[in-house]
């Protein structure tokens, strides 16, 4: 298939392009470069004959309209987004105009290219989202595809906003849709912002590791590759008008990943004391939702989709890999925001 993958030098976008590209599949990576989107992400792939790089805003409808024209794609992978709750806190701005207004424009250049091939069955629009739309669980159960949306951010909500226009464009004008929520990501190439990044690499710098509140809020964890695998099956195999959730099927509390961490630095980049001495219990975030998880029954029974990469497994890869390539980190740590505590703007 021939792929427009939209923000495919980010973190989860980078690793579909990378997987999308290593099947054979043709893909033009189309991204506006903002300050988590990082260019090494791609070396490995950036010279095959099977790769394309446009430098485009999904806010601007002539750019997408051009690249559209020019490529002639066969599906659009949607996964531009701002993402970064604390940042959506500190400034929703970019949240509202990226992740609504973007997620329009690109609906409605998808639309009209469609309509311009004639509407071919073949096409499809894949819109990947979070379940952070869907708010807070309790102690027990797990979200569905069919979960109420309570978003709690402005991150959240800007994604359910998105969720819901794909929907009433599959509705109203027949545009063949797939969309998936997936649990928290996690593995290579995560900008240093995010919570595992920040674990390893304050630990290997000797810094305090910062846990918000208690340290007992619960995620799903899933390996990035797995959700890169998910994406593309539910691409090419998914149901029309359905949506997919796709979760790790790894809880676990903040506090435990912070851990889990630390031991696994102890044993194979020993220092004097522990790391987890480092570790520092910090304010909590405003609005912080206590616990994500999510069954994916549906990708499971109908795609035959499970994830391969344990929590245990995925968290030494992790940790192995950010050793391994401080020259892809040590950059990104310049770039504004990267290393301070943010989100606490109310």
């Amino acid at each position: 298939m021939k792929l427009l993958v939209t923000g495919g030098a980010g973190f989860i976008g980078s690793a579909v392009v990378r997987l999308a590209v290593e099947r054979g599949h043709e893909v033009i990576n189309l991204d506006a470069m903002t300050y988590a989107a990082c260019e090494a992400s791609l070396r490995g792939v950036s010279s095959a004959p099977n790769y394309q790089f446009e430098k485009v805003d999904i806010r601007d409808r002539n750019a997408l309209d051009q690249v559209l024209a020019k490529h002639e794609p066969d599906a659009v992978m949607h996964l531009a987004a701002e993402t970064h709750v604390d940042r959506s806190i500190d400034g929703p701005d970019d949240f509202i105009t990226t992740n609504i207004n973007g997620t329009f424009q690109l609906l409605e250049a998808s639309r009209a290219y469609w309509s311009s091939k004639g509407r071919p069955d073949s096409f499809r629009f894949h819109h990947v989202s979070t379940d952070e739309v869907f708010g807070s669980l309790g102690a027990e159960g797990f979200f569905t595809e069919t979960s109420p949306y309570q978003p709690n951010s402005p991150y959240a909500a800007s994604k359910a906003a998105a969720d819901h226009l794909v929907r009433a464009w599959a509705e109203t004008y027949d545009l063949p849709v797939v969309l998936t929520n997936c649990s928290n990501n996690y593995g290579p190439y995560q900008f240093p912002e995010k919570l595992i990044p920040v674990i390893i690499l304050n630990a290997l710098a000797g810094k305090n590791i910062p846990v918000f509140g208690d340290g007992e809020n619960v995620r799903d964890w899933l390996y990035v590759e797995d959700h890169a695998d998910a994406l593309l099956l539910v691409l090419e195999r998914g149901q029309l008008g359905r949506s997919y959730n796709i979760g790790g099927e790894n809880e676990a509390t903040n506090i435990d990943i912070v851990r889990q961490i630390c031991a696994i630095l102890d044993e194979i980049r020993p220092v004097e004391h522990s790391y987890s001495d480092l570790i520092e219990f910090v304010d909590d975030r405003p609005g912080h939702d206590r616990r994500y998880a999510i069954k994916p029954e549906r990708i499971r029974e109908e795609l035959g989709w499970s994830p391969e990469v344990s929590l245990t497994e995925g968290l030494s890869k992790t940790v192995h890999w950010y050793l391994e390539n401080e020259d892809w980190w040590r950059p990104l740590m310049e770039r504004e925001g990267v290393g301070q505590r943010l989100g606490t703007k109310v």
